[in-house]
């Protein structure tokens, strides 16, 4: 599996949470089509005022020279090389001039004159290269479209661009601000790979010095650690075998592998522990430890694993993948233990008293007889208490608010994350929404009719303050009208229809004879098809409902169907379109790990009610989670919905172990209720509780995260089985015990199709003579 690892990717591409045959991601690639990729745009800004001085004005230029000399780079609008349109009328056409006379950037008064032309008579860069109030100035950086999604894209931002910008801060003590989809994108993707190290040292770390609290023993903590190290070498071998990326969700999976890997450790070991102290005898330890508790814990395992197998069913790359992976080295790691665990311990002594002590440890002894005392004589207050959190959980799902934030889960301590708010105070954000106008007929947007339907639309997104100053071919044909009238911004207007004649030819020659001319990204090649962009503030991503609603309404009046076709889309609506996809899909595949989960407990005990009795204790701590992130404003996103799968599929771990238990129980006891259940803590409640503890440290683990999504997919999924596991020891058997006349009914509990009951030998001869 190490070989493998040549072969590992680390993905180059935002997660798109939608179906690759969705409409969402139908309209998406149609633009990209038309225009190409959007997310191609780094921006870089300072508000120092010194930056119109010559000494630091030079700096500037040379930064933004050596930034164009760049074969990665496509192309860079800034002041300096900023092109002013004038008219000639010989050609009829307008030329581009350069605004910077380069021989007088020295006279600092020259300078103020260039920034006072470009905040007074430039107002097609208002809001693209400069803020008027503020007086912010940014440069546009436009990469190579090719590079955009490959690991080029990551080697120029992290080995080119970051040192040229911090050899100009520097040298110039000026404080400069950059982000952009490209930028965010590399230095998220650098994030998360530092972390894999940092999640995988602290989750050994946590879980090994648990473990040999518990068992305080070297050889049982080392054997433990070395099972699971080579299950995190494995895991990285399948991503690479199947081909997979390592992404946001895949590279939590050699972590996940050492948290469900330790507490198999724990309970195999445990099981070994228990029957040596029963009769001494290694041999006869190992094998049941083997053909008993191997089962018990594959059919465990298998409920883990399905857990994680419903995000397969969701239809999407991403999710499928982590699913798919996911799985499979849950099954892995549980083969490891079942033989490695009982080959090293037949190698080594039998354990001694030392090592069995965990068994009778005061703490622990104390905490399982507070919950028989519980189970007991206060069963009233369990089923009180666990109203009272139902109902706590269905108010707090109700104050639950969706995210619809690309950036809400990146790390808010780093400093591409303070960049991205300055850009969206400054800029209004650098999240790209766009509209698609397809006018059907060649040439026909660049008709002054359209192009007077597109300022309408223009006028109402102006009017939304969630968006930014839109951008588009309108805004070119402005440009032209104020270049016919020698760059008198009174005139940034579309002509008027006594001037469109006169005009556009000027626009036809100009736009036909200026290949490079970025500004022609904005309309198809044939002219039929043309593009407005507009930003959002991330913060906005829940009111996109509300804003793609409002832009629909106004589409449909000016832009009536079937004569145009209108899309909307972009990475901003499709990530929240992403979102909402898998909001829509959380019942379902919630609802398939419960049929799964009913499936095996219907096989195992062939009883409807144990069925029930195996739900109900595991909903419950889903409910109050769902309505703790109600009540502390925990939206639901990606990676919050991610947790109820992965709770529910581990929590019910405890629910299996222990009704297999307690029906062996009641066939030892003769089928007496109370004491079956009481006797079921003694065997099962220990494991429970020791793996539960370090499945709640384990997950913990990812609050070390610098992403919130991850912090909070750690923090919930182990409040989860925390709420899970006292769910289990206490909820549980306290249906068990006022359901016993009929989950007791010997002929209720036939004999199961798998039996996962660790029964000794004299049990196995007396079941086999009541089966005859």
């Amino acid at each position: 599996m190490a070989f493998q690892w040549k072969d590992l990717k680390f993905t180059h591409t935002e997660a798109n949470l939608i179906p690759a045959d969705d409409k969402v991601n139908v309209d998406y690639n149609s633009f990209l089509k038309n225009f190409g990729e959007e997310g191609n745009l780094i921006v870089i800004a300072t508000k120092d005022k010194k930056l119109f001085t010559p000494e630091i004005y030079k700096k500037w230029s040379e930064l933004m020279h050596q930034i164009k000399s760049d074969k990665e780079i496509e192309l860079v609008i800034t002041v300096d090389n900023l092109q002013k349109l004038t008219k000639n009328d010989s050609s009829q056409t307008f030329e581009l001039k350069p605004l910077v006379d380069q021989s007088k950037t020295l006279d600092e008064n020259y300078l103020k004159q260039i920034k006072s032309e470009l905040f007074n008579k430039m107002p097609f860069y208002e809001g693209l290269l400069f803020n008027k109030k503020s007086g912010a100035i940014r440069s546009a950086v436009y990469l190579d479209k090719k590079i955009v999604n490959t690991i080029a894209r990551k080697e120029y931002v992290l080995h080119n661009l970051i040192p040229k910008l911090n050899k100009f801060k520097d040298e110039t003590g000026i404080e400069l601000h950059t982000s952009g989809m490209p930028y965010i994108r590399t230095l998220n993707a650098k994030t998360i790979v530092d972390e894999i190290g940092i999640f995988i040292g602290a989750a050994l770390l946590i879980t090994s010095l648990i473990f040999f609290f518990f068992f305080r023993s070297f050889r049982a903590t080392l054997i433990s650690l070395v099972i699971v190290i080579i299950g995190v070498m494995w895991s990285f071998g399948i991503i690479a075998l199947m081909g997979y990326e390592i992404t946001v969700l895949t590279a939590l999976v050699p972590t996940l592998v050492i948290v469900i890997g330790i507490p198999n450790c724990i309970f195999f070991i445990n099981k070994y522990h228990q029957e040596y102290q029963k009769h001494a005898n290694k041999a006869k330890a190992l094998q049941r430890v083997i053909t008993k508790t191997g089962t018990a814990t594959l059919m465990t395992n298998l409920t883990t694993a399905f857990g994680f197998a419903t995000f397969i069913a969701t239809n999407n790359t991403l999710l499928s993948e982590f699913g798919v992976v996911t799985s499979i080295n849950i099954i892995a790691i549980y083969l490891l233990c079942l033989i490695i665990i009982p080959i090293f311990f037949s190698y080594i002594p039998a354990p001694i008293p030392r090592h069995l002590g965990h068994l009778e440890r005061e703490y622990l002894t104390s905490f399982m007889n507070w919950i028989v005392r519980t189970v007991k004589f206060n069963r009233v207050g369990v089923y009180v208490t666990s109203v009272i959190l139902l109902v706590f959980g269905i108010i707090g799902i109700y104050e639950i608010r969706i995210s619809g934030s690309i950036i809400e889960d990146m790390p808010k301590k780093s400093a591409f994350f303070d960049d991205i708010r300055f850009f969206e105070k400054e800029f209004d954000g650098v999240m790209p929404l766009e509209i698609m106008i397809d006018t059907k007929k060649k040439n026909g947007a660049m008709k002054l009719t359209n192009l007077r339907r597109m300022e309408d639309l223009e006028e109402t997104i102006t009017d939304i303050p969630e968006l930014s100053k839109p951008l588009s071919i309108v805004n070119v044909a402005k440009s032209f009208n104020q270049a016919y009238y020698n760059g008198n911004p009174d005139f940034y207007t579309l002509p008027s229809p006594n001037e469109e004649f006169a005009l556009l030819p000027y626009i036809k020659n100009s736009l036909k004879n200026s290949k490079d001319n970025q500004l022609k990204s904005y309309i198809s090649d044939d002219g039929s098809v043309a593009r407005i962009t507009t930003f959002i503030k991330d913060e906005n991503g829940e009111k996109m409902k509300s804003i793609e609603t409002q832009l629909r309404n106004k589409i449909n009046k000016i832009f009536p169907s079937p004569k145009y076709e209108v899309i909307i889309t972009g990475k901003s609506l499709v990530f929240q379109k992403g979102t909402k996809y898998l909001l829509d899909n959380l019942l379902s595949s919630l609802l398939f790990a419960f049929l799964i989960t009913a499936g095996l407990v219907a096989i195992m005990f062939r009883s409807f009610k144990m069925v029930l009795v195996s739900i109900i204790p595991n909903l419950l701590p889903l409910l109050m989670t769902a309505g703790l992130m109600g009540f502390l404003g925990i939206p639901l996103k990606p990676s919050t919905i991610l947790v109820f799968g992965i709770a529910f599929g581990m929590s019910v771990d405890d629910t299996l172990r222990f009704l297999a238990q307690y029906r062996l129980e009641l066939s030892r006891n003769d089928w007496k209720i109370k004491k079956s259940v009481f006797a079921t803590f003694d065997d099962a409640g220990i494991s429970m509780f020791y793996t539960s503890i370090v499945l709640f440290f384990g997950f913990s683990v990812f609050m070390l995260s610098s992403f919130g999504g991850t912090i909070a997919l750690g923090g919930l999924v182990a409040l989860t089985l925390f709420f899970g596991m006292l769910s289990n020891l206490v909820l549980l058997p306290s249906l068990v015990l006022t359901l016993n006349k009929t989950l007791a009914n010997e002929q209720e509990l036939k004999t199961p199709i798998i039996d996962i009951l660790e029964h000794t030998d004299e049990e196995l001869d007396e079941l086999e003579k009541k089966n005859n």
